[in-house]
């Protein structure tokens, strides 16, 4: 009797402490796949279907997911793809990876003259700045060249040739990320339009950096002292071709009161940008071109002068992830391809790089779709769960540092800089954003409340998307506090 009684009463214990174990495991599987309650409101108030979005919680140090709603399913990332890969080439090429833009000379240099002209050999470097470009010429005069006769070759064979319309996309062409890849692309293509309030005699200066010969700017734009409020929305831009002048005209108001203000726009083809660009420094530098700047192959026999290296790969995916740089991110996309399979790059190049490495990884993706590794594009498509996977497996990496320190941090920087400034997530997340019309998303880590480090994914796929961001703040926000 005794032992059966001592055998029921243990029994029982362990019939309660199964019960409660029951109890627990079936809350944590309710709660692993029930939206939290702050998003559940922001969606509701912002009109979208909790079936536009994919969400994807996930401790780095864990085995499963915290959260995990609509995870599954491929989803438009937007500009959350350059996590993808950012991480690939910092894997492939290392930190310390650097590109190099070489010149060569097509003869001999006699005295300060080069008489058979000048080569310059493009290999994608993402971040030709005019500053970049200035020190590669700088190099050259350093180096006895003065006069260049014939002209300069620019060989762009280690990007495939390909025709490209600006408008395709979004039937914006005039917008800087809309610059095609090129294996020698100067300045991302892009010119700046310095807007600059003169109030003593209530006029407005406009320059455009760099300034072209065949640029012209007319200003006819109005300074007023309204708000400033969204002060890019005020006036239009549009571009006419008069001849061999590309003329660019401003048209509305712009008020006093937004102080200086400046854009980028993509305004000539590759080749004459470079062209421009070329001359200006060229002679700023006291040197003197005769021929044309054009298109065409090393010739047979040219001869090293000067090689300029870019900055290393670890500091080129911060502009790349920070400033969501879409054309950064398309360079070092091809660049892969063209490391992996030899030039000439091409996209199929970039996406097999990719493809490769994740499988060499154990990382299986069978929905993600890659057309140029940027998020730019109508086409790409990965999941929450499997971009979460991949944050995972570079949390765990020998690159993981530069990786992370890449991401903007919220409330702090980048395109992260002015969300979530009175919250307590504020300086505790790394996230990456994604903002096409129709889709939104965040991805990145968020440090919690106990220290943990939690990656986060979030993807919004809705034509009511542009409202969501309440929602993507809240869900940081949870996974900061929750407890």
């Amino acid at each position: 009797m005794t032992v059966r009684a001592r055998s029921v009463v243990f029994s029982g214990e362990v019939g309660a402490k199964l019960l409660m174990l029951l109890i627990v495991l079936s809350s944590a599987m309710a709660y692993a796949d029930t939206l939290p309650a702050p998003v559940r409101a922001a969606l509701k108030e912002a009109g979208l279907p909790q079936s536009s979005l994919g969400v994807w919680v996930q401790d780095t140090q864990a085995k499963r997911a915290l959260l995990e709603v609509g995870a599954e399913h491929a989803m438009n990332p937007a500009s959350s793809m350059k996590l993808v890969t950012t991480y690939a080439a910092l894997d492939l090429l290392g930190p310390a990876y650097r590109w190099k833009t070489e010149s060569y000379a097509g003869g001999q240099l006699a005295g300060e003259t080069l008489n058979d002209g000048l080569i310059l050999k493009g290999y994608g470097d993402p971040k030709l700045t005019l500053e970049n470009f200035w020190l590669l010429l700088r190099d050259l005069r350093q180096r006895g060249v003065r006069n260049i006769r014939g002209g300069v070759i620019l060989d762009q064979s280690h990007f495939e040739p390909g025709a490209h319309d600006p408008a395709a996309f979004d039937n914006e062409p005039l917008r800087a990320y809309n610059a095609f890849p090129q294996a020698l692309l100067v300045n991302f293509n892009a010119i700046r339009i310095r807007l600059l309030p003169q109030v003593d005699n209530k006029a407005l200066r406009v320059v455009a950096d760099p300034a072209p010969p065949s640029l012209k700017v007319v200003n006819s734009l109005q300074l007023d002292a309204g708000p400033c409020g969204d002060w890019r929305e005020g006036f239009a831009t549009e571009v006419t071709t008069v001849g061999a002048e590309r003329v660019l005209t401003l048209r509305g108001r712009f008020s006093a009161a937004c102080g200086e203000k400046s854009f980028n726009l993509n305004l000539l083809p590759n080749g004459s940008y470079v062209d421009s660009v070329f001359r200006l420094l060229w002679e700023e530098l006291g040197g003197t071109l005769d021929g044309p700047v054009r298109p065409g192959a090393m010739p047979p026999g040219a001869s090293l002068l000067a090689s300029f290296d870019s900055p290393p790969l670890g500091d080129t995916i911060r502009d790349i992830n920070k400033f969501s740089n879409n054309v950064m991110a398309r360079q070092l996309y091809l660049t892969l391809g063209a490391e992996r399979f030899g030039p000439p790059a091409t996209p199929r190049k970039g996406a097999e790089a990719i493809e490769n490495w994740l499988m060499a990884k154990g990382l299986d993706f069978p929905e993600l779709v890659l057309e140029n590794g940027s998020g730019l594009s109508r086409l790409e498509r990965i999941s929450p769960r499997h971009l979460g996977m991949l944050l995972v497996s570079a949390s765990n990496s020998p690159v993981f540092g530069e990786f992370e320190s890449s991401l903007p941090i919220v409330a702090v920087d980048g395109t992260m800089k002015k969300r979530l400034l009175d919250h307590g997530v504020a300086g505790h997340a790394h996230i990456k954003t994604g903002s096409l019309e129709g889709v939104r998303s965040v991805a990145g880590y968020v440090f919690d409340t106990k220290g943990r480090r939690m990656a986060v994914v979030a993807m919004i796929n809705h034509p009511r998307a542009s409202a969501s961001r309440p929602a993507l703040d809240a869900l940081l926000q949870w996974v900061y506090e929750r407890n």
